[in-house]
């Protein structure tokens, strides 16, 4: 499988795929809310990036364990049940209602019991699973080439990651917004989050900014998002006074008002001279702002 280690990925070119896959991921995602114990920040219904695909952290069904992932070599969804069985759905194109209705049918076979909320989260103009007649697209070389990015990303990442000894959560896959990220905590508790999240429920917004943060992820741009592009973005909860003046790197980087975001375009990372170090520029620039202004005891929290 040839492919740059950056690959480009425009968002008009996969534009349809990228909102199939995020109602199918969606899909998937929402079982790990009723089949695996609730941890901090609802990291254990975020999605892994694995060498294959994205995939399900375990998840629990009477005795067995059970994973779910999306190969997009094989270009299946792909179940694994501890005692040996396993069931295949078939990524093409297709509603999301047909998928929702193989993906139940995969889990019958194994003898799996899972019910969902079916209404999608964090999208205007939700529709449930059951009734997204819609056609739907998949391109499957669009596909590969978005999980090669997120391959990429995440092995840069976890190189920041390491730096810092804080409480830290993964480098996942967030199926609601659709985005790869990883976040940072001061050990303090944070302001009551506002919510308004569209179509997510605000106990769910409180639970994952329930301590201070700064975070840093990339997504394919569009969604509710007004950046039309994919892009690297970094923010702090609660957010401090002085972001919008703060100055970081690499060049190229610069503060969305709209957003109250730091971001920076995922082309200038593709195509800097060395982009693992441009994107460990950015998130390391953007933390150490975001923790100077908010006062964190960064002496006690690196390594």
């Amino acid at each position: 499988m040839a492919v740059d280690t950056w690959p480009p990925l425009p968002l008009d070119a996969w534009r349809d795929t990228y909102a199939a896959l995020h109602m199918w991921t969606q899909v998937v995602g929402k079982l790990a809310l009723g089949l695996s114990p609730l941890t901090n920040h609802y990291w254990n219904t975020a999605l892994q990036v694995t060498p294959r695909g994205l995939a399900t952290l375990p998840l629990t069904t009477g005795h067995r364990s059970v994973t779910a992932t999306f190969d997009f070599i094989a270009h299946q969804l792909v179940f694994e049940s501890s005692d040996g069985r396993n069931a295949t759905v078939s990524l093409e194109a297709q509603p999301v209602a047909e998928f929702y209705r193989l993906v139940m049918a995969a889990l019958a076979r194994l003898d799996i019991r899972a019910r969902i909320w079916t209404r999608p989260v964090e999208v205007a103009n939700p529709m449930r699973f059951e009734a997204d007649t819609v056609p739907r697209a998949y391109d499957a070389a669009a596909a590969q080439t978005f999980w090669q990015v997120l391959v990429q990303i995440k092995r840069v990442l976890e190189v920041f990651r390491s730096r810092f000894v804080g409480k830290t959560s993964p480098v996942h896959f967030w199926w609601g917004s659709f985005d790869l990220a990883h976040t940072r905590f001061s050990g303090r508790p944070a302001p009551v989050h506002p919510g308004g999240i569209p179509n997510l429920s605000d106990t769910a917004t409180r639970e994952a900014y329930s301590h201070e943060c700064i975070s840093v992820g990339w997504w394919p741009g569009g969604g509710l998002s007004p950046i039309q592009e994919p892009a690297f973005y970094a923010y702090a909860y609660p957010e401090p006074p002085g972001c919008p003046d703060a100055v970081i790197r690499p060049a190229g980087a610069g503060y969305d008002l709209r957003m109250h975001e730091w971001i920076l375009p995922y082309e200038a990372v593709r195509r800097a001279p060395d982009p693992d170090a441009a994107l460990l520029e950015f998130a390391q620039s953007t933390y150490e702002a975001a923790a100077d202004l908010g006062g964190w005891e960064r002496t006690s929290l690196e390594r």
